[in-house]
């Protein structure tokens, strides 16, 4: 089945700016539909002169009049000479026959979509007309502010020029709405609407009085005053605030209403959003403690490597010396991985950053001072979880330095390349040197294969103990070694 954005790509009468026309509407069209209980279509005409359903849009505040999706439908022929209408109209357009739907009686309204000069299509509103029988004042307000927007939508002035794209928890009708009048005086205010208010301290009626001295005298003198709360609460702009008092939190939308005349007023979207912002300063401080656990531990495992290096320096013993560097190096493996969790909010870590690190690290401590060997890399790891990235980075490191110790063992240059394939949780590593080879390294006491050295102990129990994987070491066809690692990553994110 097509949808929207399947469909405005293949108009060719339309251009990126009216595209982008439709889809702001169809962002904010929600509102028109939730206040005014009414079903909304988005029609477009094709160049035949027949009419495609090109998106809909179904009321949350009531019973929906459709229950299956109509969009990519051509709209039946009994419409056409309506439709063909309110194409050629300036204004709203109004359906003189009332219709029959699933045993239901419908009037449409029809809206032409006006930008830059252009009619673009149309937004039909389908309206159930047994919603409309003894409706109290409730229904009335929200449908009289319903039709006010779904008006401005043939003067060009919804949506608006500039979308309110940031809005974290958007409120909703359902959740409560304030109109305003031009001055900013409250006209009526929804029972929810005026129970977010009250948790925000205020006592007595809301109607006909200035929404914005009510929000002023809710404020305290260390409260919070964000930049746009005074734009939401005269109504001027199509912004989105929020009010801070009283221990409770109350996001709001301004919806601006004009008509060919200017400015009429405004729709105030209100939502209680307090249980909302509280959870999110708790993951807040549980994101803080984790990030200042990992910063911890990587500050005492950097301890741990310092004593071993000041061990190091006070024996005499050469082969302690080295396996004393073996150990401090492959502590800073692992303090390194948690300095990169430290910098995150969560457990996972841009895995290609640290490896890069780490084995620029193992190349450092492994060569001789007038070595110089060079690593590369041919594709990414990506973000992995801290679960897969400590014992990979030790897999890694590990191979660089067999590499770098036997493999240019009495060389004075090298390259060693890291080539990476992921697909989801499964990952192909090959890295290669143009070191001496492997019956060199095994003739000096490496033997990778039997994995006798302490090193490659450490590669074949990570590898398959922890990741289930394989690894195979063979010759290089231009010289040196190749090693090919094939495992399935545990808790492994998308790249």
């Amino acid at each position: 089945m097509a949808d929207f954005s399947q469909i405005l790509a293949t108009r060719s009468d339309l251009d990126n700016s009216d595209r982008e026309w439709l889809h702001h509407l169809v962002a904010d069209w929600q509102v028109i539909a939730d206040l005014s209980f009414a079903d909304l279509m988005l029609i477009l005409q094709n160049g035949d002169g027949t009419y495609i359903i090109a998106e809909q849009c179904r009321p949350s505040t009531v019973m929906g009049l459709r229950s299956d999706d109509v969009v990519g439908a051509v709209v039946p022929d009994v419409y056409m000479d309506e439709l063909d209408a309110a194409m050629q109209c300036q204004t709203v357009f109004h359906s003189t026959t009332l219709r029959a739907l699933d045993n239901t009686m419908i009037c449409n309204v029809y809206a032409p979509i006006v930008h830059n000069g252009k009619t673009l299509g149309l937004v039909v509103r389908e309206t159930n007309m047994a919603t409309r029988e003894l409706n109290g004042r409730y229904e009335n307000e929200s449908i009289n502010a319903g039709k006010r927007l779904y008006d401005m939508i043939p003067l060009g002035e919804f949506p608006y020029t500039d979308p309110v794209i940031n809005q974290r928890h958007n409120a909703r009708v359902a959740d409560g709405f304030i109109i305003l009048s031009l001055d900013g005086i409250i006209e009526y205010a929804s029972p929810n609407a005026i129970s977010c208010f009250r948790r925000l301290g205020m006592n007595g009626a809301m109607e006909g009085l200035y929404l914005s001295e009510i929000g002023t005298q809710l404020l305290h003198e260390n409260d919070p005053v964000p930049e746009m709360l005074p734009l939401v609460l005269t109504g001027k702009a199509p912004v989105d605030s929020e009010i801070n008092a009283n221990r409770s939190v109350v996001s709001m939308r301004s919806f601006p209403l004009s008509n060919d005349a200017g400015r009429t007023g405004a729709i105030i979207l209100c939502r209680d959003v307090t249980e909302l912002r509280r959870r999110e300063v708790e993951l807040q401080t549980k994101d803080a403690t984790i990030s200042e656990i990992h910063h911890r531990v990587k500050n005492n495992l950097q301890s741990v490597s310092a004593l071993l290096r000041l061990q190091a320096r006070k024996t005499q013993s050469q082969e302690v010396k080295k396996e004393l560097a073996e150990a401090q190096r492959r502590v800073q493996t692992i303090a390194m991985v948690h300095e990169g969790l430290s910098q995150t909010a969560d457990e996972i870590v841009d895995f290609d950053k640290v490896i890069s690190n780490l084995l620029r690290m193992s190349i450092d401590l492994g060569s001789m001072r007038d070595q110089n060997i060079s690593v590369d890399y041919v594709g990414k790891f990506g973000m992995m979880p801290a679960q897969d990235a400590t014992p990979l980075s030790l897999v890694l490191t590990e191979l660089i330095t067999n590499c770098v110790e036997h493999g240019y063992e009495g060389l004075k240059e090298g390259h060693i390349t890291v080539s990476v394939e992921r697909h989801g949780k499964n990952l192909h590593v090959v890295v290669e040197d143009d070191g001496n080879g492997m019956e060199h390294e095994e003739h000096n006491g490496m033997a990778r294969s039997s994995g006798s050295g302490l090193g490659t102990q450490i590669i074949n129990t990570f590898v398959k103990n922890d990741f289930g994987g394989t690894v195979e070491w063979e010759p290089r066809e231009e010289g040196g070694t190749r090693v090919i690692l094939n495992i399935k990553l545990r808790a492994a994110l998308g790249v």
